[in-house]
């Protein structure tokens, strides 16, 4: 007899219990696929239909191998189909005990396995298909099909990840502690905030009292909250104030005696670590960093702040001025930036380049909702959805259609994709720039690229497909097929690969769409 765990998601949590038989299945299949090989030596001429029949044997045979061990187990004795919890509590007595025991214990095991006896074999499994789907039975709430809002990444479909089915040593039968060193810090399997903080730079002191001192990790909510998305116990600055005291002395003077109570500390605070001292956020608004409060504030009025200038645009463009003769000068104008720069830019710093006071991508779907919609198709355009839409778009307007930083959507493409693209080398700052340094990204953002093999217009996708508009050879002012990225392509998010246009699949069908006068010939 032998104790074997099986580490697969749906059991992770079961340590089963079977005799151990030597499989004469597994040595059946290679027998069969050796079988198969051999067909398709000289002299054999197996038919296409063969082929697909023995594929399809092949794969139906390793399910048979493997499924009834993922999902289910033999039991080591055998037992009654009509077997009752007390019989199992006879050797699964632990099960019950604990400083947390799941509830539906009580209910009995057999609210949530099955028994299935077939002649001499007896086998254990959950009386539903995956743990997940045996956890909603009890806890709809936690659907992640449901919910609207962001959800904890193992709370989607995999509660094993997190939870001990049974009992635990932990409140809400976690397999481990929310607190304490990496090792015993159940959040820090996936996580590392605080566990790599430079030799200058500065910790959260409340990260030792245990992550769920702030988070709760299945709160969520459809608003786009730092609340929701960060499953905070309470919003800011409430939950920072639970422990920083907004009148005290020191704290008044490190904010240079202006008022803080109300303001949102994660614009400038890191809530968990930072390179610089003090939490400060990575980016930071250089009278900030510099410590010239007095370049914008006067000194607080009846508790309230006072800006230098008569409002916060005015403020602004002392400094920058070129920001606000391009918005008022653009030829297509971005009606977002005729407002407050304080609607879009954190005045003294940000986790981001450019100061948002959200991040590069949220700051823009926070109004452009039907383009944040576009992020729940399964493919992404990374730079729509990871460095933010002014990668290609100008957000304090521009000369062209849809703000875009080129007029033609080949150009814009190319700047990425194209095969003799040179990105400015940023070194200090760790990153790259295009579009004549206007735009930052990371250092390492073109290893991930694809580059086009394109020459004289041609080359993509096939070799000698041409890119770029089919003019009239007798007339080259005359475009007889316009063609350009975007021919094909749809720039921000596909249900399909390739981002093709209209959600298409890469095939035949999608070129015959153009090309409609190429049959194929079998």
């Amino acid at each position: 007899m032998e104790t074997m765990k099986i580490f697969t998601t749906p059991t992770r949590a079961a340590t089963l219990v079977h005799h151990y038989q030597p499989e004469t299945r597994v040595s059946a299949i290679s027998q069969f696929v050796s079988k198969s090989k051999s067909l398709g030596r000289p002299g054999s001429h197996p038919s296409p239909l063969m082929g697909s029949i023995l594929r399809i044997g092949m794969a139906l045979s390793l399910a048979a191998v493997c499924l009834p061990r993922a999902f289910s187990a033999i039991h080591p004795v055998p037992l009654d189909p009509k077997v009752d919890s007390a019989k199992c509590l006879e050797c699964h007595e632990d099960k019950t005990k604990g400083t947390a025991v799941h509830s539906a214990i009580a209910t009995g095991c057999l609210s949530c396995h099955q028994v299935r006896v077939n002649k001499d074999t007896t086998r254990v499994m959950l009386i539903t298909a995956t743990p997940y789907k045996l956890c909603l039975t009890c806890h709809g709430d936690k659907d992640a099909t449901q919910i609207k809002g962001h959800v904890h990444q193992p709370a989607v479909r995999d509660c094993l990840t997190c939870h001990d089915p049974h009992t635990s040593a932990n409140k809400n039968q976690l397999l481990k502690a929310t607190s304490g060193e990496k090792k015993d810090n159940l959040c820090l399997t996936c996580h590392t905030q605080g566990t790599n903080v430079p030799d200058k730079g500065s910790r959260h002191a409340a990260l030792d009292l245990g992550c769920d001192t702030c988070h709760t990790t299945h709160k969520t909510g459809a608003d786009y909250t730092v609340e929701n998305r960060f499953h905070l116990t309470k919003a800011t600055p409430a939950l920072c104030l639970d422990c920083h005291d907004a009148k005290d002395a020191d704290l008044m003077k490190a904010h240079r005696n202006q008022p803080f109570g109300t303001a949102n500390c994660l614009s400038c605070h890191d809530p968990h670590q930072s390179a610089a001292p003090k939490l400060m956020a990575k980016f930071q608004h250089p009278p900030f960093a510099d410590k010239s409060c007095d370049m914008c504030h006067a000194p607080a009025k009846d508790g309230k702040v006072v800006l230098t200038q008569t409002d916060v645009r005015a403020l602004c463009v002392t400094c920058h001025d070129d920001k606000a003769k391009q918005i008022e000068n653009a030829k297509v104008q971005h009606p977002g930036a005729a407002g407050d720069c304080t609607d879009c830019h954190s005045p003294h710093a940000s986790a981001q380049p450019g100061l948002p006071k959200t991040d590069a991508v949220n700051i823009c779907t926070g109004c452009h909702t039907d383009i944040g919609d576009l992020g729940k198709k399964a493919h992404l355009h990374q730079p729509v959805f990871e460095q933010g839409c002014a990668t290609c778009h100008e957000p304090h307007g521009g000369n062209n259609l849809h703000l875009l930083r080129a007029a033609n959507p080949n150009p814009l493409c190319l700047e990425c994709h194209g095969p003799d693209i040179k990105p400015q080398k940023l070194e200090k700052e760790h990153q790259v720039a295009i579009f004549d340094g206007k735009v930052k990204l990371p250092e390492d953002y073109f290893a991930r690229v694809p580059l086009l093999p394109l020459k004289y217009g041609l080359g993509h996708p096939i070799d000698r497909h041409p890119v770029v508009d089919q003019v009239d050879p007798t007339n080259p002012e005359k475009v007889l097929v316009t063609l350009n990225c975007a021919t094909c392509h749809q720039p921000h998010a596909s249900a399909q690969p390739n981002l093709l246009v209209k959600d298409q699949a890469a095939n035949a069908a999608f070129c015959d769409s153009c090309h409609k006068s190429v049959g194929l010939k079998q």
